[in-house]
C-alpha cells in the first residue's frame, strides 16, 4: 500500500513564503499560471471526459518528478482529508501517461468525498522533467438545515397508485446536517419528523480516529412510531392497518455502534453492533398473529454485522464508469434472551462501462438470503424492498427468503452541462449549477423464493420475472437524481414511474 502524504515540503522557497504566495494569489490562479507560462493539463472533475488531459506543449517528457503538491480552495476541509485520497506522491518519478491516469482517478476519489462541487488537479511544468501538482477545490455548503417532506411509501408509484395520493402518508419535519464537522469529513445529522411516521434520529460519524487515517467510528440512535402499519402482503401488495382511535400501533427504538477500517483507497470494512426493540399494540397481533413469530407484542434483540465494500465508481450518486461490490452478513439475536435467532446474507455487485463520451452501460446483481424459512414481518425482504426491485413491479412486493435480481441499463448522454450562476447566486458554494440528462434503455429480471408457498402471493413468487422499458435520468445540483421511466413487466402491465435515486 502506498503511504499517504503526511506533509508538503517546498524546495525552492521557504514554507512560509510558499504558503503566503498561494494564499494571496489563489483567487488569481489563472493569471499566475499564464505569467509563469505553465500549462494546465487537467479539466475539472465535473467535465472529465476521455480527453481528460490536453496540452499544447510538444516536448512533454516521458517521465516527470513531482516536486511539490499544493492544495487551494479548502477553506474548511483539512488538507490531510484531501491528501488521503491522493495516489500521487511528492518526490516520486512517474511515467507521463501513467500520471495522467492517476490524476483522473484521484480527482474522482476527492469528488466522491461529496465535500466539493468541483475538483481540479493540474500538473504544472516548472522545469524539464519536473512538475508541481496543484489541487484546486470548490467547497460545498456543509451545514444544511432542511425541511423533511418525504413519502412514507416504498416509492412514488406506490403512493400515487396504490395509496391514492393520500397526503396523510407524507412525512414532514426538520433536519440539520453538518457534512464536514471540524473539517475532517465528520458527519452529524439530527432530524425530528412528524406525519405518517413520527421519528427522531441522531447520527455522528468520524471517518478517521487515528493518525494514519484508516480507522473510524459512527454512532446512531433512532426512535419512531406508526399509527398505520403494514401487517402482511396480499396479492403481492402491502396490507395496512389502522385502528379507529388512531393510536400508535408500533414503536421502535434502535441504537448502533459501527467501526470502519479503510486499508486502501477503494476497500472498506464495517463491523456493526446494535440493539433493536419493536413494540406493537395487541390489535396488530389480532390481525396477524405471526407478526413477530413469538406470540408476544414486542421483539427485542441484539445484532452484529460485517460488511465489505469495494467502491471504484466515478460518481457515488450516479456512476457511469467503474465498479462496486458489497458483501454482508448479519446475525439477529446474539444472546439467549433475544427474541430472534436469524442470519441474513447479502451481495450487491455493480459494473459501469463507458464506451465513449456518449454511451455507457450499467449492470447490477443483487442477492439476499435468510437461513430460516420464516421471519418476523419487520425483517421481510424481497423484490420491492430496497435495494431489490425490477422495473415494472414498483407497485408490487414479492416477499420470500431468497431474492436474486439482475438489472441493466444502456444510457446515452443527451447533454452534460455546467453553469456559473455567481451573478445571481453570490454564495460560492451554490454558484456552480451542473445538469446532466441521460436517455436509458432498461431490462431487469429476477426471482424470489418463498419457502412457505403462501397462496395469496403465489402469482409472482417462485417464478421468473422481468421488466423492460425506457426513460430519462436527470442528475443536477448537489447530486440530485430524478428518473422518469415507462416500464412493462412480464405480466404485460405497463406503467409510468418517477423515482428519486439512481437505480443502482
Amino acid at each position: 500500500m502506498i503511504k499517504k502524504i503526511h506533509s508538503i515540503k517546498f524546495h525552492k522557497f521557504s514554507v512560509e513564503r510558499r504558503v503566503a504566495v498561494i494564499s494571496v494569489y489563489k483567487k488569481f490562479l489563472v493569471f499566475i499560471v499564464s505569467a509563469w507560462m505553465i500549462i494546465p493539463v487537467a479539466d475539472t472533475y465535473a467535465q472529465i471526459k476521455e480527453d481528460t488531459v490536453n496540452t499544447t506543449i510538444l516536448d512533454i517528457p516521458q517521465k516527470v518528478l513531482i516536486n511539490n503538491i499544493f492544495i487551494v480552495g479548502n477553506e474548511k476541509t483539512r488538507k490531510n482529508i484531501i491528501l488521503r485520497e491522493l495516489n500521487l506522491k511528492q518526490g516520486l518519478v512517474y511515467d507521463w501517461e501513467e500520471l495522467l491516469g492517476m490524476i483522473k482517478a484521484d480527482q474522482q476519489k476527492i469528488y466522491n468525498l461529496q465535500l466539493f462541487n468541483n475538483v481540479e488537479i493540474t500538473p504544472l511544468l516548472t522545469e524539464v522533467g519536473q512538475i508541481e501538482i496543484l489541487v484546486s477545490v470548490t467547497e460545498r455548503w456543509y451545514i444544511i438545515p432542511s425541511i423533511i417532506f418525504n413519502l412514507a411509501d416504498r416509492n412514488f408509484a406506490e403512493w400515487w397508485t396504490n395509496q391514492n395520493r393520500d397526503f396523510s402518508r407524507v412525512d414532514y419535519g426538520l433536519r440539520l446536517a453538518h457534512n464536514n464537522v471540524g473539517g475532517r469529513n465528520e458527519k452529524m445529522k439530527i432530524s425530528a419528523q412528524l406525519g405518517f411516521t413520527k421519528a427522531f434520529d441522531v447520527l455522528y460519524s468520524i471517518p478517521y480516529i487515528d493518525k494514519n487515517q484508516q480507522h473510524g467510528l459512527a454512532v446512531q440512535f433512532n426512535y419512531f412510531t406508526n399509527k398505520t402499519v403494514a401487517l402482511r402482503s396480499l396479492e403481492n401488495k402491502q396490507v395496512f392497518f389502522q385502528n379507529e382511535t388512531q393510536d400508535a400501533l408500533r414503536k421502535n427504538t434502535a441504537a448502533f455502534l459501527r467501526y470502519t477500517y479503510r486499508g486502501s483507497f477503494y476497500n472498506f470494512h464495517f463491523a456493526t453492533f446494535g440493539f433493536n426493540h419493536t413494540w406493537v399494540k395487541d390489535e396488530v397481533l389480532e390481525q396477524n398473529p405471526n407478526y413477530f413469530l413469538n406470540e408476544q407484542n414486542d421483539l427485542r434483540y441484539f445484532l452484529a454485522s460485517y460488511n465489505f465494500r469495494h467502491d471504484r465508481r466515478d460518481n457515488n450518486a450516479y456512476a457511469t464508469d467503474g465498479e462496486s461490490l458489497n458483501i454482508g452478513i448479519t446475525k439477529y439475536g446474539l444472546f439467549s434472551g433475544d427474541g430472534i435467532n436469524e442470519t441474513e446474507l447479502s451481495l450487491n455487485v455493480n459494473k459501469y462501462q463507458k464506451f465513449n463520451n456518449k454511451f455507457h452501460f450499467a449492470a447490477g446483481l443483487s442477492l439476499n438470503a435468510f437461513l430460516s424459512p420464516k421471519q418476523p414481518y419487520t425483517l421481510v425482504r424481497g423484490i420491492g424492498y430496497k435495494p431489490n426491485f425490477i422495473r415494472g413491479y414498483e407497485l408490487n412486493v414479492i416477499e420470500g427468503q431468497q431474492t436474486v435480481v439482475q438489472k441493466n441499463s444502456l444510457r446515452f448522454t443527451i447533454f452534460d452541462l455546467g453553469y456559473d450562476i455567481s451573478n445571481i447566486m453570490p454564495v460560492e458554494e451554490f454558484s456552480y449549477f451542473p445538469v446532466k440528462l441521460y436517455f436509458s434503455a432498461n431490462f431487469d429480471h429476477g426471482y424470489v423464493k418463498d419457502r412457505n408457498f403462501i397462496p395469496e402471493n403465489g402469482r409472482l413468487t417462485n417464478q421468473y420475472l422481468y421488466g423492460y422499458g425506457a426513460g430519462f435520468d436527470l442528475v443536477t445540483f448537489y447530486d440530485l437524481v430524478l428518473r422518469f421511466e415507462y416500464s412493462i413487466n412480464s405480466q404485460k402491465e405497463g406503467t409510468f414511474f418517477i423515482n428519486f435515486l439512481a437505480p443502482f
